[in-house]
């Protein structure tokens, strides 16, 4: 699988040659006052540090990870994986899920953001 295989509506924002991978769901939506970059829905697959001290990202690791965030600050999922490869084919994965409604996003906030979650559910056509 490859990141060709990305479900409707995900396109690669980034790619770094044998690192870093940034995934962005329908930049042309969360691009408004309405809808601001930070809603941008995106996964990252990377091997830097997981800490979240400053800094900690920039280190590599022997692990790669998969992050799908809501907002910079709002983490939905990680998973983990022993190589690059398996790391992309689980973005690709992430992404499927977030596509077919697998994925909850309301139950990654504590403050609710009804008019995003409304417009989330439009674009996945998904109901509560």
């Amino acid at each position: 699988m490859s990141l060709s295989a990305l479900p409707t509506g995900w396109r690669v924002w980034n790619e770094e040659t044998d690192g870093r991978v940034i995934l962005a769901y329908r930049p042309d939506v969360f691009n408004s006052k309405a809808f601001p970059a930070a809603c941008l829905p995106t996964i990252y697959v990377t091997n830097g540090s997981p800490r979240r001290r400053p800094g900690a990202g920039s280190v590599e690791t022997d692990i790669w990870q998969v992050k799908l965030f809501f907002e910079p600050e709002i983490e939905a999922t990680t998973r983990r994986y022993d190589d690059r490869e398996a790391a992309l084919e689980g973005a690709v994965e992430t992404a499927q899920s977030f596509v077919d409604g697998k994925i909850k996003y309301r139950e990654a906030y504590q403050l609710p953001r009804e008019a995003y979650f409304e417009k989330l559910d439009e674009l996945l056509d998904v109901g509560q």
